[in-house]
């Protein structure tokens, strides 16, 4: 029925617009990358359609990606890099481990406390649950955890890649809706914190239930005691997210040049300690480009697919379509979120962003939504869908790491969709979690 009348609509909607979606289907199931699929349906929608001159295609594949914030995915991509070869995630997870030594489940709340220290830097999921998976699912095991739930937990926590900043997945919502960067790394704190939390919670309660892990039994001197031991061998691990927070929240630098003061920082430090070789550098700057290699295609071939949607009139056909069936704002909250979390599922953020973010956000307008609160509200969306079964993509990397079959993991990680999904309602209905950080203007 939505298809219906979104084809009722300004624009009538045929096979120019239809075939090139069936297309892209095709060739996502084919196996085919996602930004030649992307591109492949961009070029087919243009000439079926002729809405917009096919020249268009060039123009905008390289106008696109011509953005100095664009800049800060790249750094932060070989920061987190960089952070890994030098051994300073290590450090990360022994202070994690020290503060959560006392505690019942305490390694695993250590593992979910990395990933956030982790997000903190390198702003990706996915390298977030490659690092964190390699150091911390055999040890997890070997507290008790079950290998399925041990990949669970590492999948749910790496989600904080894209929801604590810095992070790749605000740069370009940012990009595309034309807000500041700053301003969502600045709105996403108390929501990034509060998704990081009730992982927390998820594995307190998970632990409760199963005795899957024992607390330390220590006392508070002992416990003050290996909290100054790990910080005391550890604390310089620290100046790398402290620059970029204190560098983009003060206002001193961009994000671009918050990543780029970070890289520095990261490799001095790894040359200071000795973990850094010059020999190292060609792996490491590869690495990071093959990561850089697979965001920025997907950013270019995505925007012209988004003008031609915007051109034939789907994003206001969307919002008559949605508001022709209900015109209640907490019902259409649901549907956006739906969406998101599904999209989140089968395919990576950035084309998700790049697609949706101008379908939905005049939906968002026409309740009333703050944008600062819709982009939170996306990329939380979002991130919920890289952990829910059986696509999540999160999911996938922790089987590929471990071997692990992807359906066992699955079932395990549906606690965590259902905590995180709770903030996510929490986000979507209560705009001063969103807005609290802001001046008074973006409220």
């Amino acid at each position: 029925m939505l298809w219906q009348q979104l084809q009722q609509q300004a624009v009538e909607l045929g096979w120019d617009f239809y075939g090139p979606v069936l297309l892209f289907v095709a060739l996502i199931i084919l196996g085919i990358p996602v930004w030649a699929a992307i591109g492949a349906s961009a070029v087919a929608m243009l000439a079926w359609s002729q809405v917009l001159p096919l020249s268009l295609f060039g123009e905008s594949l390289f106008d696109g990606i011509d953005a100095f914030a664009l800049t800060a995915v790249p750094l932060f991509i070989l920061t987190g890099d960089v952070l890994v070869r030098t051994g300073l995630s290590r450090k990360f997870l022994d202070i994690a481990e020290a503060l959560t030594c006392w505690a019942k489940g305490g390694f695993g709340s250590a593992t979910v406390l990395v990933c956030g220290m982790f997000s903190a830097i390198s702003g990706s999921d996915a390298a977030g649950a490659a690092a964190v998976g390699r150091m911390t699912i055999d040890r997890l095991v070997e507290s008790g955890y079950p290998r399925p739930y041990a990949c669970a937990l590492v999948a749910a926590g790496a989600c904080t890649g894209i929801l604590i900043p810095p992070s790749i997945a605000y740069i370009i919502v940012g990009l595309v809706l034309g807000i500041s960067a700053s301003t969502l790394f600045q709105a996403a704190i108390i929501p990034g914190i509060a998704i990081l939390l009730s992982i927390l919670l998820t594995n307190i309660v998970v632990n409760r239930i199963y005795a899957y892990e024992g607390g330390g039994a220590i006392s508070g001197r002992e416990w003050l005691g290996n909290v100054g031991r790990a910080l005391k061998s550890g604390w310089y691990a620290f100046l790398v997210p402290g620059i970029i927070f204190y560098g983009i929240f003060s206002g001193r630098l961009t994000p671009t040049e918050a990543g780029a003061t970070a890289v520095v920082v990261t490799i001095i430090m790894g040359f200071v300690l000795g973990t850094l070789k010059l020999s190292d550098f060609p792996s490491m700057l590869v690495s990071s480009a093959k990561v850089n290699g697979v965001i920025v295609p997907i950013i270019a071939m995505s925007l012209p697919l988004a003008q031609t949607l915007a051109a034939l009139g789907v994003p206001q056909g969307f919002v008559f379509a949605v508001t022709s069936l209900t015109d209640d704002p907490n019902m259409l909250i649901l549907l956006m979120i739906g969406i998101l979390i599904a999209a989140g599922c089968v395919m990576e953020t950035t084309p998700n962003i790049v697609i949706l973010a101008p379908i939905l956000k005049p939906l968002a307008d026409e309740i009333g939504m703050n944008e600062i609160q819709f982009c939170i509200m996306m990329v939380t969306s979002l991130g919920v869908g890289f952990i829910t079964p059986p696509l999540g993509l999160n999911l996938f990397v922790v089987s590929g790491l471990t071997g692990e079959s992807i359906l066992p993991i699955a079932w395990r990680a549906v606690p965590f969709v259902i905590f995180m999904l709770a903030v996510v309602l929490l986000i979507s209905y209560v705009p001063a979690i969103s807005t609290a950080m802001l001046p008074e203007i973006y409220r």
